[in-house]
């Protein structure tokens, strides 16, 4: 197994313990209801910040790909995209 999808994994595992746990905890309804919408937020907020990170990531390195196309460095059978730069490592 890939240590990426471990990781996976095992945040997806957190995340549905953290749920459950919050869902099976004493407490009011509304109050747990607003814990668990918080934290929904929380996890979209993070997502989405990795999105932007990656979506940044790739259009600097086609903005350097196509610099270099158009200078003549290279060629678009030349260009290879390692496999960290597409798992996100």
């Amino acid at each position: 197994m890939k240590s990426s999808k471990l990781l996976a994994d095992i945040l997806a595992g957190f995340a549905a313990g953290t749920f459950i746990g919050i869902l099976f905890a004493p407490g009011k309804g509304s109050l747990i209801r607003k814990q668990i919408m918080n934290k929904g937020e929380d996890y979209a907020d993070s997502l989405k910040d990795k999105m932007d990170s990656l979506n940044k990531k790739y259009q600097n390195r086609l903005q350097k790909t196509k610099s270099e196309h158009e200078d003549g460095q290279s060629k678009p059978e030349d260009i290879k995209i390692e496999k960290s730069e597409v798992s996100g490592s």
